[in-house]
């Protein structure tokens, strides 16, 4: 792609993004100073221990961006994920997309603790889980951003929800519209959201079907003409043969694994993405979809229009659903609900 191309092109993305409605936050009642007056010291006892944790294992950043994405996707930012089995709740934690894949509990548990010792009752575990995602991209080099705080957690889970709502890496372009739709969120929320997968891994299980030419679309050998696929392919079934080892990590971003950047989209437009999801956004060709595909290139070329539309996004995101005032609890325990201890 010449200069000339390359420059029309993110015209014409600024352009799409210009004309996107994005949503308010004002539209929802939460604030950044939220706890300014009734525990003024809780933001930074997040960050501090998040800091403590992510220099321990630096793996444990992708893990709370993500389970701020797994609780917001399934009945709304409410810590409905962290509820553990009870009687009358089936925990979020054993649907398909969770059980054995998400982690990071413990530290919501420790900072949690840590809360309920400095400002008992106040905090909730939903606002953590979003004070946390941001505290762990910033870590990893990406932007930060005011978290709007005032989230009640939910007094339910839904582990049905959890199978149906979370996107799956093979889900193809209309699945992943269609999904974020439905939770409010538009093609600029899309991709830009995708952009997480800049950190982390992902297990051998989750991607197979797609470099054995199992999954339900075309074999790559069809269409790789200039073998954008094939060696990217060869060495991923070097780690991943097609039986057994289905639990072996491999990471997302093949080349910045452990830096929030956007390393990620230039991997899309390689052909190296490793999740099937992920290499449909690059592969979009008509009408929205085309817009889609003229976003990955522009997050490609400049990070900081990434930066930009990433923090919108994850606002908006935490935003989905959010209990208030008296519709939830601050949970004493994130792994309960009070009544529990009564």
């Amino acid at each position: 792609m010449d200069s000339l191309s390359t420059a029309k092109l993110l015209a014409s993305v600024l352009l799409l993004a210009s004309l996107c409605v994005r949503a308010e936050v004002d539209d929802v009642p939460l604030s950044p100073y939220y706890y300014d007056g009734t525990c003024p010291l809780a933001e930074l006892i997040v960050k501090q221990t998040v800091e403590a944790v992510v220099y321990r294992d630096p793996r444990m950043a992708a893990s709370l961006l993500r389970l701020h994405f797994h609780d917001c996707f399934v009945l709304g930012c409410d810590a409905s994920v962290l509820l553990d089995d009870t009687d009358g709740i089936v925990s979020e934690k054993n649907a398909g997309p969770n059980k054995n894949s998400l982690r990071g509990f413990e530290v919501i548990d420790l900072i949690k603790g840590l809360l309920e010792a400095a400002c008992p009752s106040t905090v909730s575990c939903a606002d953590i889980l979003a004070m946390a995602a941001r505290d762990a991209v910033h870590l990893r080099g990406g932007p930060t951003w005011k978290v709007y705080l005032g989230r009640k957690d939910s007094l339910k889970a839904s582990l049905s929800e959890a199978n149906k709502m979370i996107p799956a890496p093979n889900f193809t372009l209309d699945m992943l519209i269609s999904n974020f739709q439905s939770h409010g969120l538009d093609v600029v929320d899309l991709v830009s959201l995708s952009g997480s997968h800049t950190i982390g891994r992902s297990r051998c299980v989750s991607f197979k079907g797609r470099i054995y030419g199992q999954d339900p679309v075309e074999p790559f050998e069809a269409y790789d003409h200039h073998r954008r696929y094939a060696d990217f392919f060869r060495s991923l079934r070097s780690v991943c043969p097609p039986t057994g080892r289905d639990g072996v990590l491999v990471p997302l971003d093949s080349k910045t694994s452990r830096r929030f950047d956007n390393q990620y989209y230039r991997n899309l437009i390689r052909g190296h993405a490793l999740l099937q999801s992920d290499d449909e956004l690059a592969s979009a060709a008509y009408a929205e979809e085309e817009a889609i595909a003229r976003l990955v290139w522009a997050y490609a070329q400049d990070q900081r229009l990434f930066f930009r539309h990433y923090v919108s996004s994850i606002i908006k995101m935490g935003t989905i659903n959010v209990l208030t005032g008296g519709e939830g609890e601050v949970r004493k325990n994130c792994r309960y609900v009070n009544a529990y201890y009564h």
